[in-house]
């Protein structure tokens, strides 16, 4: 999942590459949360911006790399998403150092 922060919308290919799911995963999962509100143009394409995205991170946080069921990630994000959001920031900072302590590791 790339990290980009420099456009004001992405489409729904867009999205899917970054977490690498199919596009009907993207369409599913809008109609399964609220918090998911893409703006659709003149010709009905979704346009997912950065809070979207964002958005997208912690559900796939909580379905796909956690293991929680859509009802249970749900319930999470209803009850205390400010406590997924940052156990989701902690992992990808843990990855992040992880993944610079291994590439060190192969300089020595």
């Amino acid at each position: 999942m790339e990290d980009q922060k420099s456009k004001l919308y992405y489409s729904i290919g867009e999205v899917s590459r970054m977490f690498e799911v199919n596009t009907s995963l993207i369409r599913f999962w809008e109609k399964e949360f609220s918090i998911i509100k893409p703006k659709k143009n003149k010709k009905g394409n979704r346009l997912f911006t950065q809070k979207d995205v964002d958005n997208f991170h912690l559900i796939y946080h909580l379905v796909k790399e956690r293991g929680f069921t859509l009802e249970g990630a749900k319930k999470k994000l209803r009850e205390n998403k400010g406590d997924a959001t940052n156990t989701m920031e902690m992992l990808k900072s843990l990855k992040k150092i992880r993944a610079f302590l291994v590439d060190l590791k192969a300089e020595l």
